[in-house]
């Protein structure tokens, strides 16, 4: 059974989401607070209070947008501190998403929050609670939501991308990434399966992953170096096809792009 603290600060949305919490048999209690100081307060008693506390709190689901202090500002306190309770953002903006995840969010739950999507976050509480309070693997729960192979940030080790699809959120490994499309504040990831729109800018997304080997190769393409299956050069102009897809290379970034795919090929 699950201590809840859900935090926003539109009284309405919060009145919403604790009737939808307290209405799910697996939450013991759900109280609300409506801004990060007071959310904050209470997280503090909890961890003062101990996991068996009579003010702990397993799980804080979190909005993002919010006067002063905004969720991900409270996230980042949380994390350092030792053992936080796991943290559900529940936001109207779908922007955000990557940066929850790199700061080891269970799940990412779009607004207006639907019944069915909040028990599946619930679910994935739940079985890491489970987890954080077998005493063996108590040290190893602390990084859970980064590992919990039902999909946070990461699962086995494969990093994760998250993508809301008809209010189902999926998760992409960035591994399966062939290249990388802007659309205006939007970018689309190409994978063999097929296509997922996020919103997440381009630029964000090279310095994010350039360390994964993707590359800018024009001003609207991000490719994965190793997913280049040719580089062709005709009458001046250079392309490269990723898989069925034929790229067009942008003169200011050809030439790096053959010195990359020649080191790579020499590795």
């Amino acid at each position: 059974m699950l201590r809840v603290l859900a935090v926003d600060d539109e009284k309405p949305a919060l009145e919403e989401l604790l009737y939808l919490l307290r209405s799910d048999a697996r939450i013991r209690s759900a109280e609300g607070a409506t801004d990060a100081t007071e959310a904050l307060r209470r997280i503090g008693r909890a961890l003062d209070a101990g996991p068996d506390g009579e003010d702990a709190i397993d799980v804080v689901f979190l909005d993002i947008h919010m006067a002063g202090l905004t969720g991900l500002d409270v996230a980042r306190l949380l994390a350092g501190f030792a053992r936080p309770p796991l943290i559900v953002f529940v936001t109207a903006h779908e922007g955000f998403a990557v940066q929850a995840f790199d700061l080891k969010a269970v799940d990412y739950v779009l607004k207006p929050v639907r019944r069915e999507r909040l028990a599946e976050a619930v679910r994935r509480v739940r079985d890491l609670a489970l987890v954080a309070r077998e005493p063996h693997r108590a040290d190893s729960a602390a990084a859970a939501p980064a590992a919990a192979p039902a999909g946070s940030g990461t699962a086995g080790g494969a990093e994760q991308i998250p993508v809301e699809l008809g209010g189902v959120t999926r998760f992409v490994p960035i591994d399966d990434i062939t290249y990388v499309e802007a659309q205006g504040d939007y970018a689309r990831l190409h994978t063999a399966d097929g296509s997922h729109l996020v919103r997440i800018p381009l630029s964000t997304l090279e310095e994010r992953w350039g360390s994964r080997g993707f590359v800018r190769i024009h001003r609207s393409h991000l490719v994965a170096l190793g997913r280049i299956d040719e580089l062709r050069l005709d009458a001046g102009a250079t392309t490269v096809r990723v898989g069925a897809a034929e790229l067009a290379v942008s003169r200011r970034h050809a030439r790096q792009l053959r010195d990359l795919l020649m080191r790579h090929a020499r590795g």
